[in-house]
């Protein structure tokens, strides 16, 4: 609040018996199925930014070249501020990766696709964040007094994002490994955008990951609740 001529060998069958296995077990996979793979993952994740781009939205805020760093929980949770405002703002597309045996994992292979932002400098007012633990809502808020919540290098890993959103010398279409106001470069021949300040109103996400340098928080306000947020 942040990716790979191939044709696919083909495997043990009668028009390559050269290729069959003295057991008759099927080879493993061959490598250029693998990377066959790996080329249509990256292509989704490119496509995710331009999305963004044209629904005109950005947001809280992203993490290192390859977005988070750790396994997510692989459980969302939402984040609103009635107003953020930040300097050094970076967005690109990412994949995120839950612990292997994961629960939540369901028949993604355990893999998020996201939207990774970064904010070099970030304010936030009334800022309220909400997990469902079915039955309940994990609720946290801070910042709805005269101090504001402040983070530096501030990210977050999102699926949906809202609100609306001004910003001040923006830069669309970058390779994300050439960014340069946050600090942060993302993978090679990904679509990103960049700015020098960014300010949303009503901001909403639904989030995967969030990690800060600093992250202050006064008025901070921990309980459960029977609403999120």
């Amino acid at each position: 609040m942040a990716s790979s001529p191939d044709v696919p060998s083909v495997g043990n069958t009668p028009e390559n018996p050269e290729n069959a296995s003295p057991s008759g077990t099927p080879p493993a996979p061959a490598a250029g199925q693998r990377r066959g793979r790996v080329r249509a993952r990256r292509a989704a994740v490119m496509a995710v930014p331009a999305t963004l781009v044209a629904a005109g939205l950005a947001v809280l805020t992203a993490q290192g070249a390859l977005g988070v760093q750790f396994a997510i929980s692989g459980m969302p949770f939402t984040v609103t501020a009635t107003d953020l405002r930040g300097t050094g703002f970076e967005q690109f597309g990412g994949l995120d990766t839950m612990a292997d045996g994961s629960p939540n994992a369901g028949d993604t292979g355990g893999q998020v696709l996201v939207v990774t932002s970064a904010i070099k400098k970030a304010t936030l007012d009334h800022l309220c964040q909400s997990v469902d633990l079915g039955g309940t809502n994990l609720l946290i808020t801070a910042g709805g007094g005269a101090d504001k919540v402040r983070a530096n290098d501030l990210t977050t890993d999102s699926t949906e994002l809202s609100g609306n959103a001004a910003f001040r010398n923006i830069e669309i279409g970058n390779d994300a490994s050439t960014l340069t106001k946050a600090g942060v470069k993302g993978p090679i021949g990904v679509f990103s955008q960049q700015a020098d300040t960014v300010h949303i109103a009503n901001l909403r996400q639904t989030n995967y990951a969030t990690t800060a340098g600093v992250f202050k928080l006064p008025g901070l306000k921990l309980r459960f609740s029977d609403s999120g947020c």
